[in-house]
């Protein structure tokens, strides 16, 4: 059986690293922050555009902010 890609990130840990709420970091990044919590909680993964916005916004890489794992 084939098992399931997943991608996990660090924005929440990096939000409250920063002391920036849900509501500006989807501000900055042109998104809702529905979008922010469905990112956080592991239930939406960010389009590479989107991605790049976040990891601009907190001056790292994307590779600092996601983890890809293969199951």
């Amino acid at each position: 059986m084939k098992g399931v890609d997943s991608l996990k990130n660090r924005i929440k840990e990096l939000r409250k690293q920063n002391k920036i709420t849900q509501d500006d970091l989807a501000q900055a990044v042109c998104v809702t922050r529905q979008t922010i919590i469905s990112l956080e909680n592991g239930k939406y993964n960010a389009s590479l555009q989107l991605a790049h916005k976040i990891a601009e916004y907190f001056g790292v890489s994307i590779e600092d902010i996601f983890i890809f794992e293969e199951e």
